[in-house]
């Protein structure tokens, strides 16, 4: 099938996963804080950005499902298991032998089996477990009282122990970026939208003929 720069993330995806991004590591900046890795700021000011940011997160998150739920690209994160090991050995041995990636994006699915795997469990384990945590957190003196409880550390448990998930997470994530190819290969279709897709014929007459802006001449 021929190769074709195709523009496979709108703006609000863009927007969607750079402020996603900021936000994540003013929490993790701000958090590391909070328990006192460092003083560059103070507890005060931690917990307020950190608060912010984290409700900023939120109501992102709830826009992005929305738009994931009416757009259809929810498909794109299910799981298969077709070309999921190749995939996890090309990660685990290939790449430091050379190898050629075993997956190429296509018009209808964005991600390699391994990355809509690891996006589907951060989406439906790590973000809830964060955001309920976060959540039951910030109101505790309301479900509580103000009475001291043991249930308090557990609360805080999960959303440390989510927390640190997340970043290694990110630290992955950014590791993949510098991995079979450049580091602005990997970065610019999340910049302008345009990446390396293979399209049948099919696919090719239907963007050509109804949606040619996507396609990069």
């Amino acid at each position: 099938m021929p190769v074709r720069y195709v523009k496979i993330f709108n703006g609000f995806e863009r927007f969607w996963h750079w402020t996603q991004a900021a936000l994540i590591f003013t929490l993790l900046f701000t958090g590391f804080r909070i328990h006192g890795v460092y003083e560059l700021i103070s507890f005060d000011q931690a917990v307020y950005i950190h608060t912010v940011a984290a409700l900023s997160l939120i109501v992102l998150w709830i826009f992005a499902i929305f738009w994931h739920l009416t757009t259809g690209t929810w498909r794109h994160y299910l799981p298969t298991t077709n070309g999921l090991l190749k995939t996890a050995r090309f990660y685990a041995w290939g790449i430091f032998k050379g190898e050629q990636h075993p997956y190429r994006k296509h018009y209808w699915r964005k991600h390699n089996p391994l990355q809509a795997l690891s996006y589907l469990g951060l989406k439906l384990f790590l973000f809830p477990a964060i955001w309920i945590s976060g959540l039951a957190y910030l109101t505790y003196n309301f479900w509580q009282n103000g009475v001291s409880s043991p249930l308090l550390g557990w609360v805080a448990l999960v959303h440390v122990i989510a927390a640190f998930a997340i970043m290694a997470f990110v630290i992955i994530h950014l590791y993949m970026l510098t991995t079979g190819g450049s580091f602005a290969h990997h970065v610019m279709p999340m910049i302008n939208g345009y990446d390396e897709v293979e399209l049948t014929e099919a696919e090719e007459a239907y963007l050509q003929q109804d949606e040619p802006h996507r396609l990069k001449s």
